[in-house]
């Protein structure tokens, strides 16, 4: 086989892989589509109504003549040495000046129903989302096991543990505080306090009262609660999009959760190949290459330019 005839059958494949990826994970692109832009987006298709509104609405309240952030700084800065009395005054540094976050957001609560309020202190301009009360669903029959409510169990001795809390011994939270000076020290790591977080939470069915329920024993907080089977947690379709779009890991064991980081695996891999092969794709076609390096060029700059800027921006106090 010649050396042009492997290039041509190389490039074919590249270009098949191209497009057989870009179909089979088609899904799975659109769907970070669109949850970006929800995410970037937070009125769009929600389920709550929103209103914009610009300056205009502000005419006639405190807002209209906001100092700017100078000026309040400056007021700042005045107040301080009025209630402190300050040997040598202070004064107002050289540097930027700003505020900490771009909105300023408040809420209000009614009768039958909530709004939230997004204002831009610059333009004065904002959003009002208003959220409905839904009737609450009938509370689920409790669990006549259920022990306790979520509260830190660290540091308590045995007699200080509440009737409330089930004692369980050696529990998972224990045996996890009790290795960490050893797993420190082996690792080489500084031995200190030990906090632990966050543990796994244990799910068994259990019969009680002649029914079968879900049980949840924290180990953490020594409390259990149960339910009956079925009874599920309703999501609205936004929040679920979105919380597929963050879903991420690898759990201990084979399931859609396990299934779902390959796909994100898959779709992280996919998108490099996506880049490289259409850079192959790019150079085969001869009169594109000097308008595409120009774009590349101009790309690469770009990148780097807001890559930095928002370097800054999210690291200033």
């Amino acid at each position: 086989m010649t050396v042009a005839l492997f290039r041509s059958r190389l490039m074919m494949w590249v270009r098949r892989a191209h497009l057989y990826l870009g179909l089979f994970l088609f899904p799975w692109a659109v769907l970070y589509g669109v949850t970006a832009f929800l995410f970037n987006h937070p009125t769009a298709f929600s389920d709550a109504p929103a209103i914009d509104f610009n300056k205009s609405v502000a005419a006639g309240t405190p807002l209209a003549d906001l100092p700017s952030p100078r000026q309040q700084a400056e007021e700042v800065v005045k107040a301080l040495n009025e209630q402190q009395k300050p040997e040598s005054p202070y004064t107002l540094g050289v540097g930027e000046i700003r505020y900490s976050r771009d909105f300023a957001f408040a809420t209000v609560k009614n009768k039958d129903h909530n709004l939230n309020l997004l204002i831009d202190p610059r333009n004065l301009s904002g959003s009002i989302r208003k959220t409905v009360d839904q009737p609450k669903p009938l509370a689920p029959p409790k669990a006549p096991f259920a022990l306790g409510a979520a509260a830190p169990m660290s540091g308590k001795k045995v007699d200080d543990i509440p009737a409330s809390k089930l004692l369980v011994p050696n529990n998972l939270y224990d045996r996890i505080l009790a290795a960490m000076p050893t797993i420190l020290e082996k690792t080489g790591q500084a031995i200190g306090e030990v906090t632990v977080t966050s543990v796994p939470e244990i799910i068994f069915p259990i019969e009680a009262e002649g029914k079968t329920w879900i049980a949840t024993f924290n180990p953490k907080t020594s409390t259990i609660t149960g339910k009956l089977p079925g009874e599920q947690t309703e999501i609205g379709w936004r929040r679920f999009l979105l919380r597929l779009h963050t879903a991420h890991g690898y759990p201990g064991e084979v399931n859609a959760r396990w299934s779902w980081a390959v796909i994100v695996d898959a779709m992280a891999f996919v998108l490099c190949f996506w880049g490289i092969s259409g850079l192959l794709m790019w150079w085969q076609i001869k009169a594109t290459r000097k308008i595409g390096a120009v774009v590349l060029v101009l790309s690469a700059i770009a990148a780097t330019v807001l890559g930095v800027m928002m370097y800054s921006a999210m690291t200033q106090t």
